[in-house]
């Protein structure tokens, strides 16, 4: 079965096994390497990406679902060489530790964003992606400073 979506803006086909999760074929065939395997069950979130604009657990999304569809990663969440405003705060907050979750932490990060633009603590506390390291007080910070960048461009997430 022939699967045709975007991924990133670009045409991206996908020729094998329709169950194959979003997850391996991003990493395995598409090359994009920021989307990280934690759990395999959708259960910590370092495998997020957005699927038509909203955060996806990609490690039990099989590619036939994914017909017509637009796909973002973390490689293509930056604007040119700019990055987003929440990766910016990211950095900004000196949020990672080891960083293996934060990918799918700044992705679901921009869904939050893009739905509830001026975030409450108890907002942030509803995303439920996992951090070994325990770096919840800077991710909320980090979320709260792109917030208010966001707001200052009058943009979106």
């Amino acid at each position: 079965m022939s699967i045709e979506f975007k991924v990133n803006g670009r045409a991206a086909r996908f020729d094998g096994a329709e169950d194959t999760p979003l997850l391996w074929y991003l990493r395995d065939h598409a090359g994009l390497t920021g989307t990280k395997f934690g759990c395999g069950v959708a259960a910590c979130g370092a495998c997020t990406v957005h699927v038509d604009g909203r955060a996806t657990r990609s490690c039990t999304l099989p590619m036939s679902a994914l017909g017509g569809r637009e796909v973002t990663t973390i490689e293509g969440l930056a604007d040119g060489g700019a990055l987003h405003p929440v990766q910016q705060a990211w950095v900004a907050e000196d949020v990672p530790q080891c960083g293996y979750c934060q990918a799918g932490q700044v992705m679901a990060a921009v869904d939050l964003l893009t739905r509830v633009p001026n975030p409450s603590d108890d907002d942030i506390a509803t995303l439920t992606n996992l951090c070994r390291c325990g770096t919840y007080p800077r991710i909320r910070k980090a979320i709260k400073r792109a917030a208010a960048v966001l707001r200052e461009q009058g943009g979106q997430a």
